[in-house]
């Protein structure tokens, strides 16, 4: 068996030894000190999360997918990034794509031994039909998962860029992915636990991501998250409603009656409203632009 003990997620943290006799009060000052390091982490690792970005960007613009591939927290987290999309964003469901070693039972509870095949990593970027238009990112924070490691090197065979996330050091762990993302925030506050500040540092480089990929392709006017179909719930009617108003200027009465005239669709809303066109021409210009709000208006 390996021995990982020199890993950075392995190591003891000195801050932290004495937490099993510290009040609650420290205990709780401790973690907030140590989760305070991780966006310092974060954005040392700017440059390779932009480049993983801009491979999203491109997959995403040729019709292909981003798939996040993880064991245990890793996993939970790219599946939960992964559903966050739609909702955010009105994307196919099929853009973004979470796959976690031991399936969706692994959601739920641990299943440990499902993370050791590499050959059922691999298995399941077969299943999945992977090919050059996508991007398979491999998340493990301690950098040696093989479930992770078998679907990257599939990925990459079958001609898919490849992303690596991991919370240790190049030289420790190697990768034959494109880009590496190494985001190092040190040993957890219990030894190995990288549910804590590795898993924080994965969900703020997952969200980065997507949201900036997402952004790019037009999914954002400004700042304002437009493309949104608001039949989905009251809360959404309520934002979309405040944001045409924002746009717009209209009053709250007369945004809502141009929201029910698109069918519900923030972006088309903007569109009729500042072209003066009918929600059949405002859904064509959306077409004709890819989606970009702002390219129209500029138009």
């Amino acid at each position: 068996m390996q021995d990982r003990g020199h890993l950075l997620t392995e190591l003891r943290n000195p801050r932290s030894m004495g937490i099993d006799r510290m009040t609650i009060a420290e205990a709780v000052d401790l973690m907030s000190a140590e989760d305070a390091t991780i966006p310092a982490a974060v954005a040392a690792a700017k440059d390779d999360i932009g480049k993983a970005v801009e491979f999203v960007v491109a997959a995403f613009e040729a019709g292909g997918r981003l798939i996040y591939v993880g064991a245990g927290t890793s996993g939970r987290l790219g599946v939960l990034d992964a559903s966050e999309c739609p909702p955010t964003f009105l994307s196919d469901p099929r853009m973004v794509q979470g796959v976690i070693a031991g399936g969706w039972d692994a959601l739920r509870r641990s299943i440990e031994g499902a993370e050791d095949y590499p050959e059922d990593g691999a298995k399941k970027i077969d299943e999945m039909d992977v090919g050059p238009q996508d991007v398979v990112m491999g998340i493990t924070t301690g950098g040696t998962t093989p479930y992770v490691h078998g679907a990257l090197k599939r990925a990459k065979e079958r001609g898919a860029k490849t992303v690596f996330f991991a919370c240790v050091k190049a030289e420790h762990v190697e990768s034959v992915a494109d880009v590496g993302i190494r985001v190092l925030v040190g040993p957890e506050i219990v030894t190995g636990s990288t549910r804590l500040k590795a898993g924080t540092a994965t969900k703020m480089v997952l969200n980065m991501i997507t949201t900036i990929a997402m952004v790019r392709i037009g999914k954002v006017y400004e700042n304002l998250m437009v493309d949104m179909n608001t039949r989905a719930n009251r809360k959404l009617v309520d934002r979309g409603t405040r944001m045409i108003q924002t746009v717009t200027g209209l009053d709250r009465p007369a945004a809502g009656e141009l929201l029910q005239h698109s069918g519900g669709h923030v972006k088309t809303a903007l569109v009729m409203h500042k072209k003066g066109v009918d929600r059949a021409e405002a859904e064509r210009l959306l077409a004709q632009h890819d989606g970009h709000v702002a390219h129209i208006l500029k138009a």
